[in-house]
C-alpha cells in the first residue's frame, strides 16, 4: 500500500528510509508499556512540530552535503534533555537516512508518532489499535457531516486551547484514550490538512500496520456479524489481501452495498443500479 501523509505519497528512498525505521520502531517498543509508547509518540508529535517550525533545522537534518554523524549530533544537542532515549534514538536514526524531499523528514517522524500510539493501544489491551481505527473513521464521518463542526475544529483563527476542548467534549470517555490523543494532535497540529484529511490518513497508518486493505462499506441497513465475515471473505479472496471493514449506514441506498477500496467503488445498491439504468437510456 503507498505510504502517504500529509497529501502526499512518499516515493523511493524516503518510502524505504520509513520502512526501515517503522520496523525498528516496533521493536524497541516490543518491551515497553503503554504509558511509555505513549510517551514516545507525544515525544515525536513534538518533534514533527519543531521540524515544521523551524526551517533552519529542517534543511540541515535533510541535506545530503551534511553527513549522518553531524546530523546526529545535531539532534543530541537539540533533543538530549527533552526527550528519552527510545526518541532519541527513533529521531537520530531517521535524520540519518535519506529522503526524497525536504519535508518527508517530519512526515516520517508523524507517522511514526501514530505507530508509537496504536503500539500503546494494543499493549494496553490487545487489539485496541483496532478500535482506534474504527473510532477515527467514525468521528471523521461525524465531522463530514455537521459543517458547524468541520469549520470549528478547521478553524486557523480559533484558539487551539478552544478546539482541543471541543474535541474532548465529544470523545472523552467516549472513545479510546489513543483516538482522543491523535484527535487532539490533528486539530492542534492540522498541518495544512482538513479534520478528516488527518483522521484518515491516521486510520490508514493503523491500516497498513495490519496489512490489511481498508473497504468503507455504505448500507442502508446494519449487517449482521454473519454477513460482515462473509463480506470480508469474499473481498480478500477478490483483493488478495485482509480486508477491514468500516460501516457507514446511509437510507439512500436503498438496499444492497456499496463498497469503496481505496479509488474502486462496487456498487451493488438498487440505487446505483437504477442510476446505470437510466444511464443506458439516455
Amino acid at each position: 500500500m503507498p505510504t502517504t501523509i500529509g497529501g502526499a505519497t512518499m516515493q523511493g528512498a524516503s518510502r524505504e528510509a520509513l520502512a526501515q525505521a517503522s520496523a525498528q520502531l516496533e521493536r524497541v517498543l516490543e518491551t515497553t508499556s503503554a504509558d511509555d509508547a505513549a510517551t514516545i509518540s507525544d515525544e515525536l508529535f513534538a518533534v514533527v512540530t519543531l521540524i515544521d517550525e523551524q526551517v533552519g533545522l529542517r534543511r540541515a537534518l535533510t541535506d545530503p552535503a551534511i553527513d549522518a554523524a553531524r546530523k546526529s549530533g545535531l539532534v543530541n544537542a537539540v533533543l538530549a534533555s527533552r526527550v528519552n532515549a527510545a526518541t532519541l534514538q527513533t529521531v537520530r536514526e531517521l535524520v540519518s537516512s535519506r529522503w526524497s524531499r525536504m519535508r518527508d523528514l517530519a512526515d516520517a517522524a508523524e507517522q511514526l508518532a501514530v505507530l508509537a500510539r496504536l503500539i500503546g493501544a494494543d499493549r494496553a489491551r490487545s487489539g485496541q489499535s483496532d478500535e482506534v481505527e474504527d473510532e477515527l473513521f467514525r468521528f471523521a464521518r461525524i465531522v463530514e457531516s455537521r459543517p458547524a463542526l468541520r469549520e470549528a475544529i478547521g478553524d486557523r483563527n480559533l484558539p487551539r486551547e478552544n478546539k482541543v476542548s471541543l474535541v474532548e467534549a465529544l470523545l472523552a470517555q467516549k472513545t479510546t484514550p489513543a483516538t482522543l490523543a491523535l484527535a487532539v494532535q490533528l486539530v492542534s497540529h492540522p498541518r495544512g490538512r482538513t479534520p478528516e484529511e488527518g483522521l484518515a490518513e491516521y486510520g490508514e497508518i493503523a491500516s497498513r500496520r495490519r496489512q490489511r486493505l481498508v473497504a468503507r462499506v455504505t448500507t442502508a441497513i446494519a449487517l449482521t456479524d454473519d454477513e460482515r465475515s462473509r463480506l470480508r471473505a469474499a473481498l480478500a479472496i477478490l483483493y488478495g489481501h485482509d480486508v477491514h471493514l468500516q460501516i457507514e449506514l446511509d437510507p439512500q441506498v436503498v438496499g444492497g452495498l456499496v463498497v469503496q477500496i481505496g479509488d474502486e467503488v462496487i456498487d451493488g445498491s438498487v440505487a446505483g443500479r437504477l442510476a446505470q439504468a437510466r444511464q443506458r437510456f439516455k
